[in-house]
């Protein structure tokens, strides 16, 4: 099939599709450094946020670390032990300085699960979240806990580009359709001419 390319040719065809790789992956990491988050974009994979994001819409995150949270924001968050991270709305806060919130409430941090660094300087914000679309708050996905920690939080979402995300969602449902795509990206690479 490469007969008729010299094996100069091929190699610089590969160095070039290997350096367009590590390209795109330096560009999101950079991305994700300057954005303050692990996922600084974000697929919909779900409807639990209709009318807001419709599944398929990719999402941009942003994690300021200077300001808390409030009730509206939509986050992206992860549960310990869950695989796909959630994005919903923000509910209800509360910001913690040592066991109690600015209204007096106690809370037992021991059914919080993980480390949570208190001190007087920093408080810690619990928060309540809940789908637009859907009919009750997310307590039940927090796994045995009320309160989700702002430490949880991958991200605030500030844009959206609307249906995009359909691309990934095809080749996670479609194996061999993703590997198609693949090969056929490699091999144009491949064979291409400069």
């Amino acid at each position: 099939m490469w007969g008729h390319l010299p094996k100069r040719q091929v190699l610089l065809q590969s160095l070039t599709l290997a350096s367009a790789i590590a390209s795109m992956l330096m560009l999101y990491s950079g991305l994700g450094i300057v954005t303050n988050t692990e996922s600084p974009i974000v697929v919909v994979l779900s409807g639990s946020m209709e009318p807001a994001f419709q599944r398929g819409d990719i999402i941009f995150l942003s994690n300021p670390t200077h300001r808390p949270y409030t009730n509206g924001d939509i986050v992206v968050y992860k549960i310990p032990g869950a695989e796909i991270p959630i994005v919903h709305r923000i509910l209800e806060t509360h910001d913690i300085s040592d066991d109690h919130d600015r209204k007096g409430h106690r809370y037992s941090f021991s059914k919080i699960p993980g480390p949570i660094g208190r001190s007087e300087n920093t408080p810690q914000q619990l928060l309540l979240t809940k789908g637009d679309n859907n009919p009750v708050d997310d307590v039940a996905l927090y796994n045995g806990v009320d309160w989700l920690r702002g430490e949880q939080v991958i991200g605030k979402v500030w844009g959206f580009l609307p249906y995009v995300g359909y691309v990934s969602i095809a080749m996670n449902d479609m194996p061999r359709l993703k590997y198609a795509a693949f090969a056929a990206m490699g091999l144009a690479a491949l064979i291409q001419r400069e």
